[in-house]
């Protein structure tokens, strides 16, 4: 693993403490989106976070619409800040660096996401187009979270791998079983646990990004004490 290289003698004190604030952002976005789907799931009468996706809380016609898309959108920026923030710890490891791009990538594909409509609406016919590119979207973003994982792990040491390792695996699992019940959402059918295993899957990829930052930071301030 080639170090991270932080130039701290060439950055005025504003530079560092904006760096410091964009690998932050990485634990604040994951805060942020347990926050989003907690508060959205208690505005949204009749919801269940057992047996609906997230993606319902902000489906078209869904109450909590206008507060999801507002709170994504500040969550889309701070991945797309940490991203830039990984990116400016990445020069010497080639790791590190494709993960800043990938958190960037996934951060501006959020700012497009296509809505679902409402499962009866879908089930009655009501489907369109923006339905479509919401599986497409997902497609999508699911190898983005994995690609990150993968690099990432090769960048941080044995026991970030062998916790990202466990993250993977628990996010596959969790992946396939959110598959299986996934087709009864166009016919309105019941998927009793769909919500569990989406967010265990979403949920561990949050834990990840959380640690993926804390572990940066604390490699970034070894080298500069060491240097």
């Amino acid at each position: 693993m080639k170090p991270i290289t932080i130039q701290s003698d060439k950055h005025s004190a504003s530079e560092a403490s904006l760096h410091r604030f964009l690998i932050l952002c990485g634990v604040l976005s994951s805060l942020l989106y347990v926050i989003m789907n907690v508060v959205a799931a208690m505005l949204y009468t009749g919801y269940n976070s057992i047996t609906q996706t997230v993606s319902e809380l902000s489906a078209i016609g869904a109450p909590t619409r206008t507060l999801w898309v507002s709170l994504g959108f500040v969550y889309s920026l701070l991945i797309v800040g940490f991203g830039y923030g990984v990116l400016q710890s990445s020069l010497e490891n080639r790791n590190v660096r494709i993960v800043g791009i990938l958190l960037i990538t996934s951060g501006i594909v959020g700012f497009f996401w296509p809505p679902m409509h409402q499962r009866q609406v879908i089930a009655d016919g009501g489907a369109t187009l923006t339905d479509t590119l919401h599986i497409v979207f997902t497609f999508v973003a699911v190898p983005l979270m994995i690609a990150q994982i993968v690099f990432g792990m090769r960048a941080m040491g044995n026991r970030f791998m062998q916790f990202s390792i466990i993250s993977l695996a628990i996010m596959v699992t969790a992946g396939i079983l959110t598959a299986i019940e996934s087709p009864n959402i166009s016919s309105n059918s019941p998927t009793p646990l769909i919500g569990i295993w989406e967010r265990i899957n979403i949920g561990i990829y949050m834990l990840w990004v959380a640690t993926f930052a804390m572990t940066l930071q604390r490699a970034e301030k070894k080298l500069i004490s060491e240097n």
